[in-house]
């Protein structure tokens, strides 16, 4: 629970209407109350900090003039939802965000009534608002509808589309562009410099605005100045480009200035058309650590607020993000073809050392993954082996490319497919779990996932030498804890491993999933297959174990539907081949937030859930009870 004696203002806003009860000047008294509360509760519970940081003034700002949640707040990238969460009467379980039970780590529907759009991946708002604003104006219903953009969500080509059709259809909404110049690294790209060059124009804003106000309105002095402001605008401030796309534009102003925020808010409130706010931040705002090290407190751990979050000493296995980033080092001293690439995921998708050693062939896209998906196919085309970097559930927006632009030419590809699987706190919308299933239905592909760490390395290498696209989907987190061999070799294309010969049972497991099924293999005596390859599978391999075994159990750390599992039944009944068989992966349902550990108990895929369905499903194969007096 909050403390009241430190936090006088915020202990009495439970929610929105509390907020409006204040007078106006004690709001940046809320805010720094606020400011302080964010840090004191991520420090305590781990989670997204220097977006939450950035926009409080902003949240304050929103929730203080806006009716909500009749009004619809529209936040993009959930990464800044915090303050919004606090006020919007979940103060007091801020601490329980991205633990199980506890609050979504992003906006969340039925989370909360506030919570007007889910979001997950970024760039989302401005459709989403757009929609709202199309609807609202059918029905005749003039509720306000806001979209928050940032962090890096403008560099994505969805968030222009939107603007596009919004300066066509002219609805009645406000865009506020939360300009931090950061994504979870810097921001890169035309775009940003544009917007650099626009704070660089602040003299030039307010010299025109005080040269109008001194001057009556509708004279021929104000015509003129007005004249000469739109051709200032083009020759020294790039505001024109959302003035063209139909766009009032505002700014840029000051996102820490509550008064100046509230005066801004209130002019562009009631306006008529689409309407551009641009308001510049700073991420970490507040928070010395986090304002010097913005990519470091972009998300953090538990950290003690007056030391800052203290860097750990490496463990003692790597994860599989911090083996690829060493493999593709290598691989590129190895290959000068080679070129990296990732939509804005440089330190989670393990590029950091790429970048700095070989920085003529690394490309940060933003955040635009059709854009890093054609990108690498037209790198292809002419000779170049380009590696694209990418979450599974990032791979999921760029899905039209990978068909059209790759897979059907067939060109030389190599995507490094990170987070497959569950990833725990992050929750649903961070999962990678349709890979396999959108993968493996895609002529052309290879198809692989690692079942530890130096498979892992030997699978990037087969992939890159694979003469046409190829995909390695591992999990977050470390594996079983294997040794990697330095050298760069690979495994023949669709051939498995046979781990364990048992009786009976046999268990097809792929990637992740073998380490708990060996564990189960060996207390019901079973037969384990390392299937490695899930496109194409080892059909001679995977015959004989259907035709030496009563059952067969496939397990995925992906969807059940259309799964590596129903690839395997596929090819059974092509050769006529009819075996019971059980299929073990994730079932038809979103799983929400939690540690990866519990979300996997949870979906059944560790030891204890594994050996659960089997048992259910062929209790024939229980190990029969030791005897009477028997030790061990």
């Amino acid at each position: 629970m909050i403390d009241p004696a430190r936090y006088p203002r915020l202990a009495n806003v439970a929610s929105p209407a509390d907020l409006k009860r204040l007078p106006e000047a004690e709001l940046p008294e809320l805010a720094r109350e606020l400011r302080e509360y964010l840090i004191e509760s991520v420090a305590t519970s781990g989670g997204h900090f220097g977006a939450g940081l950035g926009v409080v003034e902003l949240t304050v700002a929103l929730q203080y003039l806006y009716d909500t949640p009749h009004d619809r707040i529209v936040w993009d990238v959930g990464h800044q939802c915090y303050p919004h969460k606090i006020l919007t009467g979940r103060r007091d379980r801020i601490t329980t965000i991205k633990k199980k039970d506890g609050l979504a780590p992003f906006p969340k529907r039925d989370e909360s009534e506030y919570d007007t759009f889910g979001v997950g991946h970024s760039s989302t708002s401005i459709s989403a608002a757009l929609g709202m604003a199309i609807a609202a104006q059918r029905k005749g219903d003039p509720r306000k509808i806001v979209a928050v953009i940032g962090d890096g969500a403008m560099t994505a080509g969805m968030a222009f589309e939107a603007l596009n059709h919004g300066g066509d259809v002219e609805p009645d909404l406000l865009v506020i562009l939360n300009d931090n110049g950061m994504s979870i690294s810097e921001n890169v790209g035309a775009l940003t410099k544009m917007l650099a060059r626009l704070m660089a124009s602040r003299t030039l804003n307010a010299l025109r605005e005080r040269a109008k106000r001194a001057m009556p309105k509708g004279g021929v002095a104000w015509r003129f100045v007005k004249r000469w402001e739109e051709h200032a605008k083009g020759m020294f401030v790039p505001s024109t480009l959302f003035e063209e796309l139909g766009f009032h534009y505002t700014g840029p102003i000051d996102g820490h200035d509550l008064p100046l925020l509230l005066q801004s808010l209130r002019t562009v409130k009631d306006l008529k058309g689409p309407q551009l706010l641009h308001v510049v931040t700073t991420k970490g705002k507040g928070y010395p650590p986090a304002e010097r090290e913005q990519i470091e407190y972009h998300a953090v751990g538990p950290f003690d607020p007056g030391k800052g979050v203290v860097k750990k000493a490496g463990g003692a296995r790597l994860t599989y993000t911090e083996i690829f980033g060493d493999w593709l080092c290598d691989m590129a001293a190895a290959d000068e073809r080679l070129l990296g690439i990732t939509p804005a995921m440089r330190e989670g998708s393990g590029l950091v050392r790429f970048s700095q050693q070989f920085p003529q062939r690394y490309f940060d896209v933003a955040i635009a993954e059709q854009h890093a998906v054609t990108l690498a196919a037209g790198m292809a085309c002419e000779g170049a082996k380009p590696v694209v970097a990418i979450y599974s559930t990032f791979l999921q927006r760029a899905y039209d490319q990978l068909i059209h632009d790759v897979a059907l030419q067939n060109l030389d590809v190599l995507f490094a497919i990170d987070r497959a699987g569950l990833v725990g706190p992050d929750g649903a919308t961070h999962a990678g779990s349709f890979d396999l299933s959108y993968l493996r239905c895609i002529p052309n592909m290879v198809v692989m996932a690692p079942a530890d760490e130096n498979e892992c390395r030997q699978m990037l290498t087969t992939g890159f030498r694979y003469p046409g696209p190829a995909a390695v989907r591992y999990p977050r987190g470390t594996g079983p804890g294997v040794a990697l061999q330095p050298e760069l070799t690979e495994l023949p294309i669709g051939k498995a491993e046979l781990r364990r010969r048992g009786r009976r049972l046999a268990i097809l497991a792929f990637g992740s999933m073998v380490a708990p099924s060996a564990a189960v293999a060996g207390e019901l005596d079973a037969t384990l297959v390392n299937m490695r390859f899930v496109k194409p599978l080892d059909e001679a391999l995977v015959l004989e174990m259907a035709r030496s075994h009563a059952a067969l159990v496939t397990v995925e750390e992906n969807a059940v539907a259309g799964g590596a599992g129903s690839g395997v039944a596929e090819l059974l009944a092509a050769h006529g081949v009819v075996v019971p068989i059980l299929h073990i992966g994730l079932a038809d349902r979103y799983l929400e937030h939690g540690s990866r550990e519990e979300v996997l108990a949870i979906a059944g895929l560790d030891i204890a859930g594994i050996r659960a369905a089997v048992l259910k499903r062929f209790p024939q194969f229980a190990p029969a009870a030791a005897p009477r007096g028997a030790v061990g």
